[in-house]
């Protein structure tokens, strides 16, 4: 087909997919990318006579998990795919009909985890040549729909409410996290309500304590909190927790277990004294002890943490005795606590996420620190991929979210010439990186840990 006969879509157009009972997904065009790609979930393996199929569910509508179709396809191939944000995985590759506007065509499509991108579905150049022309200022030329259109195409699958009524006390409603946990708890039916921290204040009172809203709005009569709590106003947040806990509310993780786990020396000591294993730690007062502090901890190169440091930031690593003996000096000059650590060089800049639920590792990923840097934080440029951990790894993060008494945890773990030792443990984990490495959906676990805590059964 000649260029001038080639058909013009828009840089966003509405595709349908039958075979797979997808009557509606709106998908980016990108002809920067080969293959097309689809959001799916829960991604199963499965044999048919001698045939590898593989069974996944699609949510076509963003920001709505309430709406799912299940899918079954026979496998086509398997690749290993780079994203955009680093994170290296093996895909499932499938073959199905498209439609789009009046043609009907089969393309290749990989099954991806695609719940912090813009669009549930992307489709590549392969799906274009010797078809259509992109006009990127266009979209929705080769068909589109109004919104009563997509509600009546979608309304045989559309779950009704009638579960649960929980809150997440947050900050923003924008975080990848906290969207993908709103989500979760509608597909399954429950009430979910976001309550911003910052706006909300408390009555202490013996016969009627309350949480009440900007503008004196009650907020009460809440099955469950889920906190997800930014270290800048722990206090406050850990005040609310008490607060719905005293009235009644199911809080998954308690003020006391995030205090404690916010609190990186009192954890530290905690770790200590149930015999967990962690880097060798000094912590001091005085800078004339600064010389015997770097001794302890094995000399230079050594890490050097603010207390109260988050995500890598105030992290800093002391490559020289002389290096770390200003740092350390500064830090105390102004009165900043810090913690003095060893360094663990034959880690390589690698360590492992293990994101405990209720007791159980339910998914691990191993990240890697980006080039010239010393810690892997997928927030400053590191990678992050898939990893089986070992039997001694799991049982270490099991027990150091129940010492913490966190049902829901991100343990970092480093692997040593000792063995794994135990990093750090965050009460407020985020999603968008262990599910993106896993395609697990975490955040649905964790609305099932809730349920399984009220033992609330879906009809």
């Amino acid at each position: 087909m000649s260029e001038t006969t080639l058909k013009i879509i828009g840089s966003e157009e509405w595709c349908i997919f039958e075979e797979l009972a997808i009557p509606a997904i709106k998908a980016r065009v990108d002809s920067g990318a080969k293959t097309s790609s689809i959001q799916a979930n829960n991604i199963k393996l499965k044999e048919k006579g001698n045939e590898e199929w593989v069974s996944f569910e699609v949510n076509p509508i963003q920001d709505n998990r309430s709406i799912s179709t299940k899918c079954s396809a026979k496998v086509f191939d398997k690749r290993l795919v780079k994203s955009s944000s680093g994170i290296s995985e093996v895909r499932y590759v499938i073959k199905t009909p498209v439609t789009l506007g009046d043609d009907t065509f089969e393309i290749e499509v990989t099954l991806a985890n695609r719940d912090a991108m813009e669009f549930r579905m992307l489709l590549g150049r392969e799906a274009l040549n010797n078809r259509f022309m992109v006009n990127p200022s266009a979209s929705y030329l080769a068909s589109d729909f109004t919104e009563v259109e997509i509600k009546e195409k979608f309304k045989h699958i559309v779950k009704e409410k009638s579960g649960l009524k929980i809150a997440l006390l947050a900050s923003n409603p924008d975080l990848f996290s906290n969207k993908r946990i709103i989500e979760a708890g509608i597909a399954r039916g429950h009430e979910m309500v976001f309550l911003n921290v910052e706006q909300a204040y408390m009555k202490f009172d013996a016969e009627e304590p309350q949480v009440r809203y900007r503008g004196g709005n009650v907020v009460d009569e809440f099955d469950a909190i889920i906190p997800r709590i930014k270290p800048s106003v722990t206090f406050y947040a850990c005040a609310l927790i008490r607060q719905f806990d005293a009235m009644g509310a199911y809080c998954l993780n308690s003020a006391e277990a995030i205090t404690q786990s916010r609190d990186k020396l009192l954890a530290t000591q905690i770790f200590a004294k149930h015999d967990i294993n962690i880097p060798i730690t000094g912590f001091a007062n005085s800078p004339l002890d600064t010389k015997d502090l770097i001794k302890m901890v094995n000399g230079a190169p050594l890490i050097i943490k603010l207390l109260e440091s988050t995500q890598g930031k105030g992290v800093v690593l002391a490559e020289t005795t002389k290096a770390a003996e200003s740092v350390i000096n500064a830090f105390k000059s102004v009165k900043t606590n810090i913690l003095v650590q060893e360094f663990i060089k034959e880690a390589n800049g690698q360590d492992i996420r293990c994101f405990v639920v209720n007791g159980k590792v339910v998914a691990s990923m191993q990240r890697q620190a980006a080039k010239g840097e010393f810690r892997a934080n997928i927030h400053q440029g590191g990678t992050a991929s898939k990893i089986k951990i070992t039997l001694e790894e799991r049982k270490l993060a099991i027990k150091a979210a129940k010492i913490l008494g966190l049902p829901v945890a991100g343990v970092d773990i480093i692997r040593s010439n000792k063995g794994p030792l135990l990093l750090e443990v965050n009460s407020s984990p985020g999603l968008e990186g262990i599910e993106s490495a896993t395609g697990l959906d975490i955040a649905n676990i964790m609305i099932e840990a809730i349920e399984k805590k009220l033992k609330f059964k879906q009809l």
